[in-house]
């Protein structure tokens, strides 16, 4: 059974936003558990809001659709995600940004957001060269 580019096209867009927004739940997921703060589904739904908001403007802003597993795309969201995930935090849902949490969550998400990317541009170069 074969799929159509359509369906595979489609597809490939919609696991990397997953992806991308998982990662950002599970950033403020650990953080909210390790400083028993907004534990509650409720509380971490509104911390990560900013930083969702933030991803579905840098997805919209870098078209990533067209190349979601492209590191390059992965650090234009990381970039974009953070400035407006923190501005957002601090100045819209009255958030604090204190300087450690800038530095914690501009390295996590820089693993997480460019870092699964780099692993999956790693893999199909290493698979296009095996069939080569």
């Amino acid at each position: 059974m074969s799929t159509t580019p359509a369906a595979f096209n489609l597809r490939k867009p919609l696991y990397a936003f997953v992806a991308d927004a998982a990662f950002i739940f599970l950033f403020i997921f650990i953080g909210t558990r390790n400083h028993d703060t907004d534990t509650d589904t409720a509380g971490v739904f509104s911390t990560a809001a900013p930083f969702l908001i933030g991803l579905i403007v840098s997805w919209c802003a870098l078209r990533v659709w067209k190349a979601p597993n492209k590191v390059a795309n992965g650090v234009g969201i990381w970039l974009i995600t953070i400035v407006i995930g923190m501005l957002l935090r601090h100045f819209a849902f009255d958030r604090g940004t204190a300087g450690a949490f800038i530095v914690v969550a501009t390295i996590f998400n820089a693993f997480t957001l460019v870092g699964w990317r780099f692993i999956a541009e790693q893999i199909a170069d290493r698979r296009s060269s095996s069939i080569s």
